[in-house]
């Protein structure tokens, strides 16, 4: 399997119902279930282990993507069914709906075309955007590039 193979993912989540907070609170792992709508759980269904997903918090007040979290187990059947995520790391910088929205770079963007959903498949691409947008997340192997942590000047 190549890297070709990888597949990516937003997951969105009320932070009233389950935040990035709940979900580093939990030792970084949780199980993604409660999705009803059939578009949305094919695509949970869709998911391997160790494909990454954008954790995204929904809602009229935080409409953007704060995390990173990776699958760890896939579909299984738990009432209406579900996936093992756990914490990758924390967005270096949140990236706001109204940003993404702006960036050329992400016309196309399932997010912006299924909008009700609560699991959508984000293209390679769309991924290193939004990645790049907020500087990366923490653990994605760039940490050593940002911090400065001899107390020199940057």
């Amino acid at each position: 399997m190549g890297k070709e193979d990888k597949q990516f993912w937003l997951l969105k989540t009320e932070p009233g119902e389950w935040s990035w907070e709940d979900q580093a609170a939990n030792g970084g792992l949780s199980n993604w279930d409660g999705v009803k709508n059939k578009q949305a759980q094919k695509y949970l269904k869709s998911m391997k282990l160790s494909d990454l997903c954008f954790f995204y918090h929904s809602g009229s007040k935080a409409r953007r993507v704060v995390g990173v979290v990776t699958v760890v187990k896939e579909w299984y059947e738990d009432g209406g069914g579900a996936v093992d995520v756990k914490a990758v790391g924390e967005m270096r910088r949140p990236v706001d709906l109204k940003e993404m929205k702006g960036d050329v770079g992400l016309k196309g963007f399932a997010l912006f075309r299924q909008p009700r959903l609560s699991v959508v498949p984000v293209s390679e691409d769309v991924w290193e955007r939004v990645c790049g947008l907020g500087g990366g997340f923490e653990g994605d192997g760039q940490d050593d590039q940002v911090q400065d942590d001899d107390g020199g000047e940057d």
